[in-house]
């Protein structure tokens, strides 16, 4: 099993620390209620060295933030109950962290996703023999072999069977792809009831069976039943030189709100990642 994030309350914000990823993330700040945060985490940065740190945080918080050294990777229109943006606030503590060698090309592939923008309901019915569904504890076993066959590492552990049916109870759904009876394809959506918003994440479809659009379908099935929730805006993080995933979340409809660089370890090393953000709210159209 691959290292886990330590996940703790510092007063009542949520942040995630360990060396897998070599940073600190804030992923919940109730900056109202901690005061001293900041100067939390720079001590926690001398005890770990961490080479970055990188908070969520509405835009009442941002100045502080950038008052102590941090700088404003991305943001999210929409992020807090459909009205106020999430702004994401980094600090790199390691003067070799923050080199990013392949920037040009980096931005080049979002460059080249803006362009393929489509409408995600024009997506072509599924092909014969093909079904999607909501999985469940029974199916934990199998997502955790989907991940680990997909994934060569990740900011988690996917792979560990155990570590999924953890998250199922915690407000995180998981999306199976099949053909016939056999599991080919995964997704997952982290989601805030509170907040009303969800993250879509770890889409990973076997090898043989990519080239098709599949992921696209799973992306259909998970806004389908996000929206019929209540959720207001759907997010990702995906991995900046993916050209794949980065296309499909541009023809999805999904605009692109900024890149978390060198942010965490992914297949194999540290890797940035894009944000990309869509409002999942249904407009009224005008007489």
């Amino acid at each position: 099993m691959k290292e886990q994030e330590k996940v703790i309350l510092m007063g009542r914000s949520k942040v995630q620390h360990g060396q897998h990823n070599d940073r600190i993330f804030v992923d919940d700040y109730k900056h109202a209620l901690d005061p001293y945060l900041i100067d939390q985490l720079d001590l926690m940065v001398e005890d770990h060295e961490y080479g970055k740190i990188i908070a969520k945080t509405p835009k009442a918080a941002k100045i502080k933030f950038i008052r102590n050294g941090f700088d404003q990777e991305g943001k999210i229109p929409g992020f807090y109950n459909g009205k106020k943006a999430c702004f994401f606030m980094a600090k790199y503590t390691n003067s070799d962290r923050k080199v990013v060698k392949n920037k040009d090309e980096l931005t080049a592939i979002v460059q080249e996703a803006k362009k393929k923008i489509s409408n995600i309901n024009d997506l072509n019915t599924i092909k014969e023999g093909y079904n999607m569904k909501l999985l469940d504890l029974r199916d934990a076993k199998m997502i955790a072999d989907i991940y680990d066959q997909v994934f060569k590492t990740h900011p988690y552990p996917i792979e560990d069977p155990s570590y999924i049916i953890d998250k199922m109870g915690h407000e995180t759904l998981y999306f199976g792809l099949f053909k016939h009876d056999e599991l080919i394809g995964v997704s997952a959506c982290c989601v805030n009831f509170h907040e009303e918003n969800v993250e879509v994440t770890d889409f990973a479809i076997l090898p043989k069976y990519r080239g098709y659009n599949l992921s696209m379908h799973l992306m259909r099935k998970m806004e389908t039943v996000m929206i019929a929730a209540g959720m207001k805006t759907a997010y990702t993080m995906t991995r900046s030189g993916s050209h794949s995933m980065n296309k499909i979340f541009g023809k999805s409809g999904y605009k692109y709100g900024g890149t978390l660089w060198n942010n965490n370890q992914i297949s194999g090393g540290i890797e940035s990642m894009n944000i990309w953000y869509k409002s999942l709210e249904v407009k009224d159209e005008k007489p």
